[in-house]
């Protein structure tokens, strides 16, 4: 397993709200990756972002073992972010001026052989697979509502005044609706995940041809960062790109 990440502030923001988990190189801790995009004025985006990231791979990496079977690593995983949007929600109760700070949050998580997705938000998670690109989380958005009830096809969706308006997220609520998935990997799979900075500014297509031109980690990181800031890099940009070897 080959991962590496990239983050950049982009063309408009004048700082970053993104914040990222990356594996300890040493140990054995689980091979766990984690993005989170996070808003509120005061840095309060900066804030609950990284309370997300440093909550959820710190539950995880103390509870879960190597014989966790599929229901409890999905029930690790709920209850990692349950911990993460109390600890943001009372963060911010107890300083008026980060009132309203939340975060996404998404992670890829490797464990005996399969993928484990938890999810929040709008933030996503790609596989690419022998010349496909398959997106693995849905976005809670606003847009995306439109789209599943057809008052709006993806095509429109692109430009919509209303495409980063998010219906779930850490922070907001004090109960949480949290997306778990779960699938096998093969040899030669990417897995991207990123903020919608970089979704925003490339689609589909133009990720998956990135990806099967470079075909390395660090290289494929580089250049979707690059492409995303060349499209006007209107938010953060984060990606991880992982390759099962």
């Amino acid at each position: 397993m080959i991962g590496v990440i990239k983050t950049d502030v982009g063309k408009v923001r004048a700082n970053n709200e993104d914040a990222y988990y990356f594996p300890l190189k040493r140990g054995n801790s689980p091979e766990l990756y984690i993005v989170a995009d996070g808003m509120g004025g005061h840095f309060g985006g900066e804030i609950a972002s990284e309370i997300a990231v440093n909550e959820v791979s710190s539950y995880i990496n103390s509870n879960l073992s190597p014989d966790s079977d599929d229901q409890k690593v999905k029930g690790i995983i709920e209850s990692a972010i349950i911990s993460a949007n109390n600890k943001i929600l009372s963060y911010a109760s107890e300083n008026n001026v980060l009132s309203g700070m939340g975060t996404t949050i998404t992670m890829a998580l490797f464990h005996n052989g399969s993928l484990y997705i938890g999810h929040v938000g709008d933030s996503r998670v790609y596989l690419i697979r022998e010349g496909s690109i398959e997106l693995l989380t849905t976005d809670h958005s606003f847009i995306e509502e439109l789209i599943r009830n057809g008052s709006l096809t993806r095509e429109e969706a692109h430009n919509h005044p209303g495409r980063n308006v998010i219906t779930r997220a850490l922070g907001c609520f004090e109960e949480i609706q949290i997306d778990t998935y779960s699938c096998d990997l093969l040899k030669g799979d990417f897995i991207l995940l990123c903020t919608d900075g970089l979704t925003n500014m490339l689609d589909e297509n133009e990720i998956k041809a990135v990806v099967e031109k470079l075909d390395e980690p660090q290289s494929i990181c580089d250049e979707l960062v690059r492409r995303a800031n060349e499209n006007g890099g209107e938010d953060n940009i984060t990606v991880i790109v992982i390759k099962n070897d």
